[in-house]
C-alpha cells in the first residue's frame, strides 16, 4: 500500500493542471486511467485524488459516501447555492433531501410533463417556419429555462423571475467552471468575468428571495415546485423549511438542472444531423408512436430508441467532475487518502473508458439496446451521480429531453448549416460553441 497516488504529467507552476483542464478537459480526463486507478491532479496548488475505475467511483459516491463530504468545487459554489442540496453535507443534507424529493416523484413529474413540457415544446415547434435558420443551442437553453421557471413558479408569481432566470443563469453558467477550478486569488480579482458572475448571482438571489417571501405570504398551492417546497415538513420534527432554505433549493434546482438538459438537447439534434441512419430510426419511431402530435409523458415507455439516443448523448456529454472531501483516512486502490484531502470522480473518464464502452468516441445508440448494458459494472455510467446524493432530477431530466426531442422530431428535421464547424467548449458542461441549424418540415 502506498500513501501517494501517481502524479499526472502536464502540471504548471502555481496553476497546476488548471490550464490543460480548461484548454482540453476531455483529453485530460480520458488520459487519466493510463496513469493508475488513483491519480493526482493539481487545481492551482491543491492536490486532488482522482479515481478512475467504476469500483472506486462507486465506493466514493455510494458505498462509502458517509466517509466523504462535498469538495472544493461545491465550496466555491456555496456563495451562490447557499446550503442547497448541491453544497450541503451530513444530517442537514439528508433532512433537505427527504423534504425535496417528493417534488420530483413520478406523479409530480407526470404533471409537469403534461402541463408544461409538452405544451412549451409544442409551442416552440409551432413557431418555426420552413427553411428558417435557428441558433438551436440558444433555442434549447431558452426553452429549458422557461420550462424550469414555469415548473418552479406559477404564472402569477413567476413572470419577473422567469425574465431574470433567462438573463442571469446563462451568465453564471458561462463562468462557473472557470471560477470553480481557478486558484482562490483569481476569483477575488476585479476582472470582467468575476464582475459579471457576481452581478448575475446577486440579481438572481434577490428576485428569487422576494418571490419566496411573496409565495409564503400568499399561502396558496399553485401546483408548482415552489408550493411543494414551502409546504414540505420534516418527518421527524414537523418543521418547515425557512425562506432562506427554500431560496437555496430553488437556486440549486435552477442552476444545476437547466444546463445539462439544454446541452443534451442541443447535442441530440446535432448528432442526428451527423448520423442519417440514426435520424431515420428516430423519426420512424416518433411517427409510429406519436403520429405527428406532441409527445406526452405516457408515450415515453414506447419511445425506446429515443431513450437509447438520450443515454448515448448523456454518456458523451455529462457534467465534468464530482468533488468530494475525505472526512477520515480512507484507502482507495492501494492509496491512503488522508482526512481533509480532495477526491474527484470524473464521469468523462468513466464514460469514455474503452473497457466499458468499446470505441468510446463513436456515437452509437445501439450500445444502449435493452439488455446490452447488463454487464456494465456499477459506477461505469453515472451521469447523475450515485448513492444517497443521486441528483434529484435523475428522472425529471430524461423525461424532459425525451418529450422535447420527440415533439420537435415529429414535425421537423434540424439540418446542419454547411461550413459551420461545431465543437465542444467547456462551461458548466460540454456545450457546443454554436449550433445553427436549418428547420426542414417532415410533412407538407
Amino acid at each position: 500500500m502506498t500513501n501517494d497516488p501517481r502524479a499526472v504529467p502536464g502540471r504548471w507552476p502555481v496553476l497546476g493542471h488548471t490550464v490543460p483542464l480548461l484548454r482540453d478537459p476531455l483529453k485530460l480526463f480520458t488520459s487519466l486511467p493510463a496513469y493508475g486507478d488513483v491519480v493526482e491532479l493539481r487545481l492551482g496548488p491543491l492536490p486532488v485524488h482522482v479515481v478512475t475505475t467504476p469500483e472506486l467511483a462507486w465506493r466514493v459516491l455510494a458505498t462509502d459516501a458517509d466517509k466523504f463530504d462535498k469538495g472544493l468545487v461545491f465550496d466555491k459554489m456555496r456563495p451562490l447555492f447557499g446550503d442547497g442540496l448541491a453544497t450541503s453535507n451530513g444530517e442537514h443534507n439528508r433532512r433537505q433531501r427527504r423534504m425535496v424529493m417528493p417534488a420530483f416523484g413520478r406523479t409530480r413529474i407526470a404533471g409537469y410533463a403534461e402541463n408544461t413540457m409538452t405544451a412549451l415544446a409544442g409551442d416552440l415547434a409551432g413557431s418555426w417556419r420552413p427553411g428558417e435558420v435557428v441558433e438551436f443551442d440558444q433555442r434549447m437553453q431558452d426553452l429549458v429555462l422557461t420550462i424550469a421557471g414555469q415548473t418552479l413558479f406559477s404564472t402569477a408569481l413567476g413572470d419577473d423571475v422567469l425574465a431574470e432566470i433567462r438573463r442571469s443563469i446563462p451568465v453564471m453558467l458561462k463562468y462557473v467552471l472557470v471560477r470553480a477550478f481557478s486558484p482562490k486569488f483569481v476569483e477575488r480579482l476585479p476582472i470582467p468575468a468575476n464582475r459579471r458572475f457576481d452581478a448575475a448571482a446577486a440579481r438572481l438571489r434577490e428576485v428569487i428571495g422576494a418571490t419566496v417571501v411573496a409565495a409564503r405570504k400568499e399561502g396558496a398551492d399553485h401546483g408548482d415546485l415552489l408550493s411543494m417546497l414551502l409546504a414540505a415538513r420534516d418527518e421527524d420534527t414537523g418543521e418547515a423549511m425557512s425562506d432562506r432554505q427554500v431560496h437555496d433549493e430553488v437556486i440549486t434546482i435552477l442552476t444545476t438542472g437547466a444546463e445539462t438538459t439544454a446541452v443534451a438537447l442541443a447535442w441530440f439534434f446535432h448528432e442526428l444531423g451527423q448520423h442519417p441512419d440514426v435520424e431515420r430510426r428516430f423519426h420512424a419511431e416518433v411517427d409510429e408512436v406519436l403520429g405527428g402530435r406532441p409527445a406526452r409523458f405516457d408515450d415515453l415507455p414506447e419511445l425506446v430508441y429515443t431513450h437509447q439516443i438520450v443515454n448515448e448523448i448523456v454518456r458523451r456529454t455529462p457534467p465534468l467532475i464530482l468533488m468530494r472531501r475525505a472526512r477520515e483516512d480512507v484507502e482507495l486502490g492501494g492509496v491512503v487518502v488522508r482526512a481533509g484531502s480532495e477526491v474527484a470522480v470524473s464521469q468523462h473518464t468513466l464514460h469514455r473508458d474503452p473497457r466499458w464502452f468499446p470505441d468510446p468516441g463513436r456515437f452509437d445508440p445501439d450500445r444502449w439496446t435493452p439488455g446490452e448494458t447488463a454487464e456494465l459494472p456499477k459506477g461505469a455510467y453515472i451521469p447523475f451521480g450515485a448513492g444517497a446524493r443521486l441528483c434529484p432530477g435523475h428522472v425529471f431530466a430524461p423525461t424532459e429531453i425525451g418529450i422535447v426531442a420527440a415533439t420537435i422530431g415529429a414535425r421537423w428535421r434540424l439540418v446542419p448549416v454547411p461550413g459551420k464547424k461545431v465543437h465542444a467548449q467547456l462551461k458548466a458542461t460540454m456545450q457546443p460553441n454554436r449550433l445553427p441549424m436549418t428547420v426542414v418540415p417532415r410533412r407538407t
